[in-house]
């Protein structure tokens, strides 16, 4: 579906800024891909790109990939950015530079629905999601591309049905730059997590897609040539369970159909491992990894958090159940929480080492709006709005007792024999239960060439100029030995990553939490 009735032609620049550098932008691995350059591309821009005016005219630039030059802003009549609270500052710095070519300035997405108060200098405020609002802005953006004297907000009331949405713009975006491909299918969640922005933004009933709109996405994402990993970026896949059971059988007969070009990936809660249904289908649809937002193994922290469903099976017995279906677990934990004792972080140690789960995407709690622990925090008056800090929560227990803990955690956590360990486990017991795509689809030259090229600089820059180098060869030839390339290259990526953030981490020069705003000024090494 597209925005219809409109007669003025109009070009329309749609810019995503750049990522502070954080746990999950994953820079550090890509020197050892075949040129990737950003992590996903953005859901709301491509979306947005999809429902303007078939005859409107639109440029697409991901500042994770190139900055939007003179040429860009001379070309197009009016900007739309979008972009979530990391990217505020630099959300900011795409609008004064688009000012300076007098163009209107339209922001949508997740941060300023939170809190447009981040932006005063924008011409256009896009409040909630695709809707009325949208409608509102592209007719007047038909009718004068000049700026509006005032700020004008724009509040979405009545949200277009997810059914109706259109499939996404992929084929504006650089498919191949990116370290995976993304889908949403959902949007909102059933839970009321303390810390979550999602209920306050989405709403708690989930929407969907229909499965011949996933279908569909999947299709397009094939023929742009990006399906090597596709993540589901919907807060929690089984929020609506029954409507999971309808779509997998889809995804089955398409990957079925293909040879199985697509390794999927998801969000979902931890009680997913008493759904062994879902799991199967999961498995049969080559789902190969869940994020699941584990948080902490604190029983009573958890009940704190309001995260009882995490406790529906026993932490370490649901991510072993997971495993079995072949999908690695990746967990969210946080760090900093109320409940937390001087005895929490290595309670959290010996989590990591029992659970056998490699990647942990280990924060400082970071208080966002639209959070029911922001408005307790504020009621406390235990916020903090220093951006120089690693975290914006005033802790029960010392700041920099908090922070040095957090470092402490990252360093032991991270040490190559820890996680190649970890993952050496993953190899042999969840690796080895996935599905088998035929060899004949998977042995394309686009393929060959692309594991080449990330053997070669893996082999380089990880086997021989690297500082862990005797722990990767010890990892390296056992999986050679056994012909098993591809679980090789996914550690290796991965755990360089992992490596280089953790020591970074502990020298002080990366963000503690992948939520925090604080820009440091290391340059990522080009390793």
């Amino acid at each position: 579906m597209r925005a219809e009735g409109i007669e003025t032609t109009r070009r329309i620049l749609l810019v995503f800024p750049r990522y502070t550098s954080a746990f999950g932008t994953w820079e550090y691995a890509y020197p050892l891909t075949d040129g990737v350059q950003a992590f996903m591309p953005p859901q709301g821009l491509l979306l947005i790109a999809a429902y303007l005016p078939a005859d409107w005219q639109i440029r697409f630039v991901d500042e994770n990939i190139r900055a939007a030059d003179r040429e860009d802003f001379e070309w197009a009549e009016a900007v739309f950015v979008s972009g979530m609270h990391i990217q505020r500052k630099q959300m900011n710095d795409i609008c004064n530079r688009a000012h300076e070519y007098d163009l209107p300035v339209a922001l949508g997405g997740p941060s300023v629905s939170a809190c447009p108060d981040y932006y005063p200098a924008f011409d256009y405020l896009h409040i909630g999601e695709l809707g009325d609002a949208t409608n509102t802005l592209i007719a007047t953006l038909s009718r004068d591309v000049s700026r509006p004297a005032e700020q004008v907000v724009l509040k979405t009331t009545d949200r277009l049905p997810m059914t109706e949405f259109p499939v996404p713009a992929y084929e504006l975006a650089q498919l191949d730059k990116y370290f995976l491909a993304s889908i949403q299918y959902s949007s909102g969640c059933p839970y009321q997590c303390e810390f979550c922005d999602i209920p306050g933004l989405y709403g708690r009933n989930p929407r969907m897609k229909t499965p011949e709109q996933i279908i569909a996405e999947l299709d397009k994402l094939r023929e742009g040539g990006s399906t090597n990993t596709v993540y589901f970026v919907d807060d929690n896949f089984i929020g609506n369970r029954k409507a999971t059971l309808e779509l997998l059988p889809h995804i089955i007969e398409w990957q079925k159909k293909h040879g199985y070009p697509a390794r999927l990936a998801c969000e979902a809660t931890l009680n997913i491992a008493k759904r062994p249904e879902i799991l199967e289908k999961m498995r049969d649809a080559f789902f190969i990894t869940v994020f699941c937002g584990i948080e902490t193994p604190d029983p009573d922290a958890l009940k704190a958090m309001h995260k009882d469903h995490n406790m529906m099976v026993p932490i370490l017995e649901g991510v072993q159940t997971i495993n079995s279906y072949g999908m690695e677990v990746v967990s969210g934990i946080i760090m900093g929480l109320d409940t937390d004792k001087p005895e929490t972080s290595n309670a959290l140690l010996q989590f990591v080492e029992q659970s056998k789960i490699p990647l942990l995407t280990i924060n400082l709690l970071q208080a966002l709006p639209k959070t029911p622990l922001w408005d307790r925090l504020e009621r406390e008056q235990r916020l903090n709005h220093d951006d120089s800090r690693d975290s914006n929560v005033e802790f029960l227990l010392p700041y920099d007792y908090v922070v040095g803990e957090w470092k402490r955690v990252m360093k032991i956590a991270y040490t190559p024999e820890n996680l190649f360990e970890r993952y050496e486990y993953q190899c042999e017991f969840t690796y080895a239960k996935r599905v088998k795509p035929p060899a004949a689809t998977q042995a394309t030259w686009a393929n060959i060439r692309r594991g080449l090229i990330m053997l070669r600089n893996v082999f380089w820059r990880v086997g021989i100029l690297g500082d862990y180098k005797k722990v990767f060869w010890k990892f390296a030839l056992k999986r050679l030995r056994k012909g098993d390339i591809e679980g090789l290259l996914g550690a290796a990526l991965v755990a360089h990553h992992l490596i280089r953030f953790g020591q970074e981490a502990t020298s002080g020069n990366q963000n503690a939490s992948n939520y925090s705003v604080r820009l440091r000024e290391t340059a990522v090494p080009a390793e």
